[in-house]
Order: structure tokens, then C-alpha cells, then sequence
């Protein structure tokens, strides 16, 4: 029993764990929380302290549920179901703070805007109407309310931004919005008002004072350009449609009136006529009919003359909002009443479905007693329908929501919709059946697209309220498919998505609205124009707009033939890519009967002729995609169609009529259907026929081009048969292509060379073959840098068979062109890029064909293997120091990324042969001793040890540097090569810690720096790797990239003081191979500032580290020795104004460190005070100031005072010569002869007495002008 009794609780926290998880047996409030607001728990915790504290104690608690309320913006449903928790808590502390605190205190604001922002901010994710249900309504909070507005009113600031920022606007909103359910209240206001006693109120023709006072405030918001404005006049059209409210109703309609026929053009005035349109639209929305009726004449005179004003053609939202009185002037001249002509869809009456027998509701839901009620009272329809007096107001109201309807923003045309819609419900048949025909005449050619949106949202709404008939369905249906595919080109675009748009969302109204007797017919007449849309269009939005449209069909009206099959492959996800809808979305649904003729119909007459360009190229892929379903219609019809189309005058036409056509030809190949022998011909000769009429030149040649080559591939790889003179032209036809700039025309032609040359040219004679390969050889000398680029890359998809007699002509001239050109003008990143392709492209031809040879023997084919080991390889690693810079950037990075490619290609050649090599050797090594097979198998293999080192050294080099790319790629390389399943590496050092560093994951994020740097300067450890990855890691380290320069140096400096080993020996032996490996840097760098000025900087922040302070002296001094070495090498002449910087810094730091060199580098210090450029002199000065105060051992006491003394009264900025004159008397004081400073002079590259006569000193300025500006100082 004690057992039972601990395990009790375990028991009871399992079945709570079962509970939670299980939402069908759930809470429904354990499951919103679990699935709804999923921070609900952070959000009832700053909700539960605000109201404990009754005050909001921490502002950073109002903007923390503010940033969570933003994530709901477009889901506000999802907070409902906490409104109240939230929202009533909230308004409980406003209410109680105001009866507590009394509106006259000063305090009450500070404690109520906080609360109000929280509250405003769920206001405007959910909306006003579901959050005024939870405010607090009593009769005595009127007047605590209009006070505490009063306040607000009273102490609100001019700027906006304070506004928004200290929560007075949220404050106004919130307590508007409470007015306007407190306003509400049934009694008369006067009786609530204990004003009125002090005023004197007698129940004269004035309102009651709190009316007044309320009435006030509104109209001052009513010119607000925020959300009061709208606030307002809900809060007025509650108020005034009371019925004690008889006078302040007239009387703001008389304000009204002289305020719209006295308004100006100035800004404010067009506020406040905002303002008042919006508060009279919403007044005629909630009020009388018998009140405001006697109002219509003179509100509809003044709507009537703004709408013809040009203040209203200027403001879109004065036009909606007078679009919306106007529908509701007529909507109170109209009586309400429920048509009998009205359409019924369903039938909701339980007693007529209980009446009907089993076969009337298995027969279509009901749908037939449905048509037969429907049907009667459309017969009699148009005898016994009432007639009604129009107003005259009327036609013209109507008259002008047809005329929103064209209005050139969309928030018009939408209101009008509406309007059209709720009047029509209010007319006869008759009288709205010419309203439907009106809309009807919006559809014209003639029409802009604005019209053709209005009328399609005219539609929809009819259909909607079941003012749309089935009879007037077959003078709709039409119109509506034609919108369905309204594209009007303008200039280099089109328009028409918003009407594609709209008119699936009228088709989506039929669906809901519409019986499935009545929908049989017309949804076989629309889901084919839904489903090309759907699949075809180019936005998306009308893709998916068109395919829920579908599926509300298909799911209302049942019965569709495969209609859940079309839904569940068209759905929203599956239709976002255009290239998924277009290749795999359509040819699914094209399976189906009745929908392969109008897909194709639609992409001949609209798509492949498209203004975007990468359409028509997608609709060509498309159209091929189907022509497996019907080979004849295809190869026939549609093939005849876009032939004689290839020719057109329109540029989008021809351009896409030949892609179609090159695809049709291939598609027709793969379903082995064989073109007549005519049909050939006609292929054959469209590109002939283009260059006739040349249409290569003039505007459009350039995509002619690139749809020429394709079409070249397409009919290579459908092997049609071509004449010899064709064959010539169309080897011409892509020469030229491949001499052309443009780097897409380049890539089609190879491609289509590729395909070309092995179905048309391989039984070619010898001497055409060496023709074509030497022309290719002889164009990568071309000056014409478009011509090398594309020669290379011919060379590389060139059969092995053409390469055979001049394979290795062919390796060295592809490997001379990877190396930069001497001549910089002739120098090209993208030939060099597709040199280097193209060669490795080669080698692996020629060692593919060798293998697949049944004739070639082991010593034919290694030459071809040592050529790439010694020549294609090195050529490949000094393609990894290509760092040539251009306006365009580092365009050697291309270079770099396409060696490491070839690299690893090329080691997996060498790999596999060695591996066939040692089979087929493995009984002579078996009978060999242990050490004869090692010595053996390192001497003999292709691929040895150095190949290795050098392959990982390298690609680890570019693992460090400062390009994101670039360290991703040659990541990915690396792991590639460590974990090839087919091809084993052999001979890379430490391979154990490279596979540690380098683990076999996916989705590593190589190209941050904080994860990279900290796993690959582990390798500094190893000799191997050492010295090519600390260059990478150097530019990086000394880099201009903050982010770049913090993580290197961070992993570099955690390597250095290396935390995780114990022994302080290793530590420092870290820092002095450190110290040598930078001396080699500076040695073998010299001059190249693209490493020297990063390398300096690094010394430099490696010394403000204290990194290398802790060295022997006998190697500190070899150290400081080299870097001294090289300042006086690198700092001659030089005019960087960042390596100088660096350099003076690092002799300071040396000058202060060693004393063994401590003279020599104060010295060099010395030397740079009289330097040509002031910020120099005044950089070099502060060093010397420094090692001064730091160093008593450079000169003695009262000569290093002397020394201070001179140069902190010194201005070193000012003129050069007295800069020298005290630099002398510095020189005299160190004890440094005036031979060796001026030596040192000449070496620090300030000019010499000889330089100096020769330069103005006009020159000088100008070009320490020109210098200085272009540093940046």
C-alpha cells in the first residue's frame, strides 16, 4: 500500500500529461492556449501585474505585448477568444483609476495611457466592434469618460510623434470608443448630465451640456489625419441618431452644410471634409428612415456638387468616402423591402425538409424541390412583383456608383460595388435587370482595366446577395471569361492581375451562391478558363485566387467529374512556384478530359507570346511538357502554328515561337514520333530564314540569339535531318554566338555545340575536325576578350574524338590561358573562369574516352594522366592565388572558386586511375616485401602525398578568407573530398583532425565567420597547413569587415593563449612560430598590399594584445628585426594612408618593447616626423610621445625631457620645414647621426632636396588634396 501510495502522484501527473496532450478530451481552454495565442502565459502575467499594481509599473511590459499583438495583425480571429480576459481587466482599471484618482488629478494620465496603448494596440488587430463588447457600459462612467477625454484634449502636444510615443493619441482612441457604447444608454442624457444644475439648463433649444461638450470634441477630431477621425463619427452617428437628440442632429446637419459649401482647397480643411463626409456616411448607415429623409435633399445637393469637385478628383479617399454617403442616401430614399424575385438557394425551413420524401432529398440534396419553389416565383416574377416609386435622387445615386465603378483606385471601385449591390436588393426586377445591364456595358473593349475590375466586383456582389438570376447567367458567363484572361500590354508590361483577380472572385461567388442545377452547365463552361489561369498565370495571386475559386465550386456544387483530384493537385502551396504550376501542375491536371486543348490553346495564343521574356521561355517547356497526350494534334497543328510564327514582326512573338518550336520538335522525339519528311525540311530551314531576314540585329537580336541556340540543341538532340549546307550555317550560326559578350548567348551556343557537333559532325572528315578544334585552339590567343571566353568553353564540350590528335595542344594552351595575362588591359576574370572549365571540362573527356576504349593500353594513356598531375594541376593551384580587382570587385574570386572546383575533379581523375592502377598490379605488389610495396605505391601513384598536401593547403587557405562564398565553397569542397563514398582520397595529412574539424553534416554554416575561424585555426598547429592558412587568416584578421576582423581574431587569439593546454612552453613556442610564419608572409608578399597592409594591421593589434611580448629575447629580436625590415621596405614611397598608419603604430610598439632593436625602430620613428603629409607627422609624433614616457633606456633623463618638451610644443601639422628643423634637434638628442637619418629620409619616402625643387608647390597641394580626399580624411 505505501508503494501504491508514492506512486500515486506519478500516476495523477501521467493521466494531467495525457490530458494535456489529448485535445479531443481537452478544455476548450487548455486547448486555445495550446493552439491559439501561444504566448498567452507572458501576456496574463504583464496583464495580472498591472492589474495587482493598478498601474502599468514597467513601460517595457507595453511595448513586449505589443511586439506579440503585431505577430496576429493578419490573424486577429485567433486573439477572440481572450478578448475578454484581456480587454475587460484592462478597462476595469481606466474605470476604477477615474473613480479613485478623480479626472481633475494630474496623475490619472500617467496611469491611464499606458493601459490605453495595450488596449488600442488589440483594437487594431481585431477590430473596434469585437473589442467595444467587453467595455463597461454603466450610466455613471458617461460623464467620468467625456471629463477624462476633456484632460486628454486639453493636454495633447503638437507633434505626432509625442503622440505616438508617450500614448496620448492610444488614449483619445480608446476613450472615444468607450463614449460611443456609453452614449447608448437608455434613459435621456439630460438626466444623467449634474451639469446642468450649474449651467442653468432650462430644456431650451440647446443640447444638454455633456452633448455640447461631446459634440466639441468630435468635431475638432473630425480633422484629425489619424484614427480619431474615424472614431468620431461613429462616435456622432451614435449619438445624434438618438432620439432625444433631435436638435444636436439638426444642428450639426446645418454645420455640416455651411462647412461643404464654404470648404477650401488648404490642407486642413481637406482633413475635416474628410472628416464630415465619413461622419455623415456612418450617420445615414445607423439612423431613422423617418428622420433622415426630410435630411436627403440638401445632404445629396452638397454630396452631389463635392463629388464634381476638383477636390474629390484629387483625393481617392474623399471619392470612396462620398461614394459611401451616397449609396446610403439612396438606400434611406428606398424603402426596405425583400424582393420576391430574389434568388434562394437553399432552403431553410425545417418543415419543408422534413416534408420531403427519401427519394426528393437523396435526389441532389433537395435541389430539385429548391429549383421547383425558385422556378415558380420567377414565373410569375414579372406579374406580381410590386411597383415602387423612385425617388429621383435615386437614378442619379446610381448613375454615380456606376461611374465609382471605373474610378481609377480600387477602394472606390470596391464601395461602389457594394453600393450597387445593396440598392439592386431594394428595386423590381425590372428595374434591376437595367442595373445589371449597365454593369454589363462596363465590360467594352473600349474600357480601361479599371472598368473591367469595377464591373467584375459589380458582379460578384449581385451574385452574392442573390440579385443575379440563373436566367441572366448566359449573358454573364462571357464577360466573365474574358476577364478571366484580361492582359493589355503597355510598354514593356501589362496589365490586368487585379482583374484576373476579381473576376475569380466573382466565379467564386457563383459557387456559394448558386444551386448545382443551376451551376451544371455554367461550371463546365468555367473550370477550364479557372484551371488556365490557375495553372498559368504569372501571379501568383491570380493562380491561387483562380484555383480557390475552383475549389469552391468543386466543394459546393459535388458531382464535378475529378474534381477532388484537380483540388488536391492545384492547391495553394503547390501553385506559389510558377515554374511547379506551369511543368508539373498542368501537366497533371492536362491528364483529364476537356482540358489539353484549352492549356494549349492558352499558351499559343497568350504565353509564348508574353512580354516577360523568362514566360515565354517557361510556356515553351510547358507546351512540350504537353504533347505526350496527343503526339498528332502536336506534331500537326500546333507544330504548323508556331513554324509559320517564327518569322512574325512582333519581337515576343518570333522569339518565343522558335523556343516552342525547338521544344516541340524534342518532345515529339522522346515520344518517338517521327516528323514527315517535310516537316523536317521546314524545321531545318527556320533558322536560315532568320538570318535572311535578319532579325539577329536591331532591338531583340541579342534574345534571338540565345532562342536560336536552344533551338539548335533541341533539333541536335532530336537528330533531324539537316542538308550539309545547313549543317555549315547553323556551325557558323554558333561560332558567332560564341564570339558574342553577352555570357548567356555563350552558355546557350555551348550548349547547343555540345549537343551539335556529335550528332551532326562526328562522321566528319579529318580534315574538318582538326579545322574546327585549331580555330578554337587559335581564338583563346584572341584579343578580343569575348572570343577567349567563348573558345574555352567550345573546347570543353568538344567529343573526345576531336580532341584526340591534339589532346595535349589542347591542355597547355586551356592551362596557359588560367594564368593572368601580362598585359593588364588584356586582362578577363570570365575568360580565365571559363578557361579554367573548360580544362578541367577536357581532362575529363579525354580520361572518360580512355577508359571506355577497349583498345587503349596503360602506357597510351599516362601521359595524358602525368600532363594533368604536373601541368593541369599547377596550373589549377595558381588559379587559387587569382585576386585581380576591378570596378566590379574581386573578380578573381571567380577564378578561385572555379580552381577549387576543378581541383576536386581533377584529384578524383588521378584517384580512380591509380585505383585501376593498383588492381591491375596487385599480384606483382602481393609477391613484393612490405617496405618495396610502401616505396612502390608513394613513388608510382599519380596522386602522392605532396598533390595532397598542397590540394588541402590550398582550399583551406580560401576556407579563412574574407569572402562568405568563397569559405562556404571551399568548405563544402573539403568535406567533399573527405567523404567521397565512390573515390577514396589518399595521402591527406592529419586527415583525422580535418574529418573533426570538418564534420560530415549537412547544412554547416560554413560562410559565418564565428563558425568557421574557430575550427580551422586549429590547423596552425600542423606545419603543413600552417603557413597558407595563417595568409588567409591574416587578411582576414586585419581586414575592413568589423564582423570579419572580430571572429578571426578572437579564434586566433584563443589559439594563441591556448586555455586548453596546461604546458606554458607550448604556449609560447605557439607564439614564436607564430612570429616566423609572419616574417615568411612579409617575405613572400612583398609589395603586394593586398596582404602586407592586413598583415601590419594584425601586428599591430596582436601587439595591443600583448602577444608577442613573452618571446625570448634572441627570438623576439629576429622578430622585430624582420617586421623593421620590411616597414623600411614596404614604407618607402608609399602613399597608403593605412599601411603608413599601421606601421608607424608597430614601431612604436617595437620601440617601447625590445631594447636590442629599440634604437633602430625609434630611429625609423624619428624619420617619419618630417614626412610630407601632415596627418603623418602628427601620427608619428604621438608614437614618439609615447616611447618617451615609456623608455628611459633610448637617451638620457634630461635629454628625453628635452625630447617631450619638443615634441609636445610642436604643432606637427603645420609647415614641413619647421617640422625638420625640430626632427634635427630629435636627432640630436638620440644620438642618431644626420648621414643615417637622412638615409632613413630617403627610405620613409620623404621626397629629397633635388624632388623638391622640381614640384610647385600648386602641385603639392594638389595632390595631397587629391590623396587626402580619396582616403577619406
Amino acid at each position: 500500500m505505501a508503494v501504491a501510495g508514492e506512486d500515486a502522484p506519478k500516476i495523477e501527473a501521467m493521466a494531467m500529461t495525457v490530458n494535456e496532450d489529448d485535445d479531443e478530451h481537452g478544455t476548450k481552454e487548455s486547448v486555445l492556449h495550446k493552439y491559439f495565442l501561444q504566448e498567452w502565459k507572458v501576456v496574463k502575467s504583464i496583464v495580472d501585474d498591472i492589474i495587482s499594481n493598478g498601474r502599468v509599473s514597467d513601460f517595457s511590459s507595453v511595448h513586449k505585448i505589443r511586439s506579440i499583438m503585431d505577430k496576429y495583425q493578419e490573424q486577429g480571429q485567433l486573439l477572440e477568444p481572450y478578448l475578454e480576459s484581456i480587454v475587460s481587466p484592462l478597462m476595469f482599471v481606466i474605470q476604477s483609476k477615474t473613480i479613485e484618482m478623480g479626472v481633475e488629478s494630474d496623475e490619472i494620465l500617467e496611469v491611464v495611457k499606458p493601459v490605453c496603448i495595450i488596449v488600442y494596440t488589440v483594437v487594431t488587430v481585431c477590430g473596434y466592434k469585437a473589442v467595444i463588447k467587453f467595455f463597461p457600459h454603466q450610466v455613471s462612467d458617461l460623464e467620468r469618460a467625456v471629463s477624462l477625454l476633456e484632460k486628454c484634449h486639453e493636454t495633447s502636444t503638437a507633434t505626432s510623434l509625442r503622440q505616438e510615443s508617450t500614448g496620448e493619441m492610444e488614449a483619445k482612441c480608446v476613450i472615444l470608443l468607450w463614449l460611443s457604447i456609453l452614449v447608448l444608454v437608455p434613459f435621456d442624457i439630460s438626466s444623467v448630465d449634474t451639469s446642468i444644475v450649474e449651467s442653468n439648463y432650462y430644456n431650451g433649444d440647446e443640447p444638454p451640456p455633456l452633448v455640447l461638450r461631446i459634440l466639441g470634441f468630435c468635431k475638432d477630431y473630425l480633422s484629425n489625419a489619424g484614427p480619431m477621425r474615424m472614431i468620431s463619427g461613429l462616435l456622432l452617428s451614435r449619438l445624434l441618431t438618438r432620439p432625444d437628440m433631435m436638435k444636436a442632429f439638426i444642428s450639426f446637419i446645418e454645420w455640416t452644410h455651411e462647412f461643404l459649401s464654404s470648404s477650401s482647397d488648404n490642407v486642413a480643411d481637406h482633413f475635416c471634409l474628410l472628416g464630415v463626409v465619413e461622419a455623415l456616411a456612418a450617420i445615414f448607415k445607423i439612423g431613422s428612415r423617418e428622420v433622415l429623409l426630410d435630411m436627403v435633399p440638401n445632404v445629396w445637393n452638397d454630396a452631389a456638387t463635392l463629388i464634381k469637385s476638383d477636390m474629390a478628383t484629387r483625393s481617392p479617399l474623399l471619392r470612396k468616402y462620398l461614394v459611401k454617403l451616397s449609396q446610403r442616401i439612396g438606400l434611406m430614399c428606398l424603402p426596405h423591402r425583400s424582393p420576391s424575385w430574389r434568388y434562394k438557394g437553399k432552403v431553410t425551413s425545417l418543415c419543408n425538409n422534413i416534408s420531403l420524401d427519401a427519394v426528393e432529398r437523396t435526389d441532389q440534396g433537395g435541389h430539385g424541390v429548391e429549383s421547383n419553389l425558385r422556378n415558380k416565383e420567377e414565373s410569375v416574377t414579372g406579374e406580381q412583383e410590386e411597383e415602387i416609386d423612385v425617388p429621383e435622387p435615386v437614378e442619379e445615386i446610381i448613375e454615380v456608383l456606376l461611374t465609382g465603378l471605373k474610378d481609377t483606385d480600387t477602394i472606390v471601385r470596391w464601395s461602389a460595388a457594394k453600393g450597387i449591390g445593396r440598392i439592386t436588393s431594394r428595386l423590381t426586377y425590372s428595374l434591376s435587370d437595367e442595373v445589371l445591364s449597365s454593369v454589363l456595358e462596363l465590360f467594352s473593349p473600349c474600357e480601361g482595366d479599371g472598368s473591367w475590375h469595377g464591373g467584375c466586383l459589380a458582379l460578384a456582389e449581385l451574385a452574392r446577395r442573390g440579385l443575379l438570376l440563373p436566367l441572366s447567367l448566359p449573358k454573364v458567363i462571357p464577360v466573365v471569361a474574358k476577364a478571366l484572361h484580361y492582359d493589355i500590354r503597355r510598354g514593356p508590361h501589362s496589365v490586368g492581375a487585379h482583374v484576373r483577380d476579381a473576376a475569380s472572385y466573382v466565379c467564386w461567388a457563383f459557387g456559394r451562391a448558386y444551386c448545382h442545377s443551376d451551376m451544371r452547365t455554367i461550371l463546365e463552361q468555367l473550370a477550364p478558363h479557372l484551371l488556365v489561369v490557375a495553372c498559368y498565370d504569372r501571379e501568383v495571386n491570380c493562380r491561387r485566387a483562380a484555383s480557390a475559386a475552383f475549389q469552391e465550386n468543386v466543394g459546393r456544387q459535388g458531382n464535378y467529374p475529378h474534381g477532388i483530384e484537380i483540388v488536391n493537385t492545384a492547391d495553394y502551396f503547390a501553385l506559389s512556384s510558377r515554374v511547379n504550376s506551369y511543368l508539373h501542375v498542368a501537366v497533371c491536371i492536362a491528364e483529364y478530359e476537356s482540358y489539353l486543348y484549352p492549356f494549349v490553346d492558352e499558351l499559343l495564343c497568350s504565353k509564348i507570346c508574353h512580354w516577360d521574356k523568362s514566360l515565354r521561355e517557361l510556356a515553351a517547356k510547358a507546351l512540350s511538357a504537353l504533347v505526350k497526350f496527343d503526339t498528332e494534334y502536336c506534331a500537326n497543328s500546333v507544330l504548323d502554328k508556331v513554324i509559320l510564327s517564327t518569322l512574325s514582326t512582333d519581337l515576343c512573338m518570333r522569339h518565343g515561337a522558335t523556343l516552342a518550336t525547338g521544344e516541340l520538335v524534342l518532345a515529339l522525339h522522346q515520344c518517338n514520333y517521327v516528323l514527315s519528311t517535310d516537316k523536317q525540311k521546314q524545321v531545318a530551314g527556320i533558322v536560315p530564314a532568320i538570318e535572311k531576314a535578319r532579325l539577329y540585329r536591331g532591338k531583340g537580336g541579342e534574345i534571338m540569339r540565345s532562342a536560336v541556340s536552344r533551338f539548335i540543341e533541341c533539333i541536335s538532340l532530336a537528330h533531324i535531318y539537316l542538308p550539309e549546307k545547313i549543317k555549315r550555317s547553323l556551325l557558323d550560326t554558333l561560332s558567332e554566338n560564341l564570339r558574342h559578350p553577352n555570357s548567356q548567348i555563350q552558355n546557350a551556343a555551348v550548349q547547343a555545340l555540345k549537343h551539335f557537333v556529335p550528332a551532326y559532325l562526328r562522321l566528319a572528315d579529318d580534315k574538318v575536325i582538326c579545322d574546327i578544334t585549331s580555330k578554337y585552339l587559335e581564338e583563346l590567343s584572341d584579343s578580343n576578350v569575348a572570343v577567349r571566353r567563348g573558345s574555352a568553353l567550345a573546347l570543353g564540350v568538344l567529343p573526345s574524338d576531336f580532341l584526340a590528335k591534339a589532346w595535349k595542344d589542347v591542355l597547355l594552351k586551356l592551362s596557359s590561358s588560367c594564368a593572368i595575362e601580362e598585359n593588364a588591359e588584356d586582362r578577363d576574370a570570365e575568360a580565365r573562369v571559363n578557361a579554367v572549365k573548360g580544362l578541367v571540362s577536357v581532362c575529363e573527356l579525354l580520361t572518360a574516352s580512355k577508359e571506355l576504349s577497349p583498345l587503349h593500353s596503360e602506357e597510351d594513356s599516362m601521359p595524358l594522366f602525368l600532363v594533368i598531375k604536373n601541368v593541369v594541376m599547377r596550373s589549377l593551384f595558381k588559379a587559387l592565388d587569382d585576386y585581380c580587382v576591378d570596378n566590379r570587385g574581386d573578380v578573381g574570386s571567380w577564378v578561385r572558386e572555379a580552381a577549387m572546383d576543378g581541383l576536386e575533379r581533377c584529384t578524383y581523375i588521378l584517384c580512380k586511375r591509380d585505383a585501376v592502377n593498383s588492381l591491375s598490379k596487385s599480384k606483382e605488389l602481393e609477391q613484393a616485401s612490405d617496405n618495396a610495396v610502401v616505396t612502390s605505391h608513394a613513388t608510382d601513384t599519380l596522386f602522392n602525398i605532396d598533390l595532397a598536401t598542397n590540394l588541402v593547403a590550398g582550399i583551406v587557405k580560401q576556407a579563412v578568407e574574407k569572402m562568405d562564398k568563397i569559405r562556404e565553397a571551399a568548405a563544402k569542397v573539403l568535406q567533399r573530398i573527405l567523404y567521397n563514398n565512390t573515390i577514396f582520397v589518399p595521402f591527406i595529412p592529419h586527415r583525422e583532425k580535418l574529418e573533426e574539424i570538418i564534420p560530415n553534416k549537412l547544412g554547416l554554416k560554413w560562410g559565418e565567420p564565428t563558425f568557421s575561424y574557430p575550427r580551422f585555426v586549429q590547423l596552425l598547429q600542423f606545419s603543413c597547413y600552417r603557413r597558407p592558412l595563417l595568409s588567409g587568416f591574416l587578411i582576414a584578421t586585419g581586414g575592413l569587415q568589423d564582423s570579419l576582423r572580430k571572429a578571426s581574431l578572437v579564434a586566433l587569439v584563443e589559439y594563441l593563449h591556448a586555455t586548453n593546454v596546461v604546458d606554458l612552453n607550448e604556449r609560447n613556442s605557439r607564439e614564436l612560430i607564430l612570429s616566423m610564419d609572419i616574417l615568411w608572409v612579409l617575405r613572400q608578399y612583398k609589395r603586394s598590399d593586398r596582404v602586407i597592409n592586413p598583415t601590419y594591421r594584425t601586428i599591430e593589434i596582436l601587439f595591443g594584445k600583448k602577444v608577442f611580448i613573452n618571446m625570448e629575447s634572441g627570438t623576439a629580436a629576429l622578430f622585430f628585426a624582420g617586421v623593421l625590415d620590411s616597414i623600411a621596405v614596404e614604407l618607402r614611397g608609399s602613399r597608403d594612408f593605412s599601411k603608413l598608419y599601421a606601421g608607424i603604430a608597430i614601431l612604436g610598439y617595437i620601440a617601447s618593447i625590445s631594447e636590442a632593436v629599440g634604437t633602430r625602430a625609434f630611429s625609423q620613428l624619428l624619420t617619419f616626423l618630417g614626412h610630407r603629409y601632415p596627418k603623418i607627422r602628427k601620427a608619428a609624433a604621438e608614437q614618439v610621445y609615447l616611447v618617451l614616457l615609456q623608455n628611459a633606456h633610448l637617451m638620457a633623463e634630461d635629454r628625453t625631457e628635452k625630447a617631450i618638451e619638443i615634441v609636445s610644443e610642436m604643432c606637427w601639422e603645420g609647415e614641413v620645414e619647421e617640422a625638420k628643423q625640430r626632427r634635427l634637434q630629435l636627432y640630436e638628442l638620440a644620438g642618431v647621426s644626420i648621414g643615417a637619418g637622412a638615409l632613413l629620409e630617403k627610405s620613409s619616402g620623404a621626397p629629397t632636396k633635388d624632388v623638391e625643387t622640381r614640384r610647385t608647390d600648386a602641385d603639392e597641394n594638389a595632390c595631397y588634396s587629391s590623396l587626402v580626399e580619396s582616403s577619406g580624411f
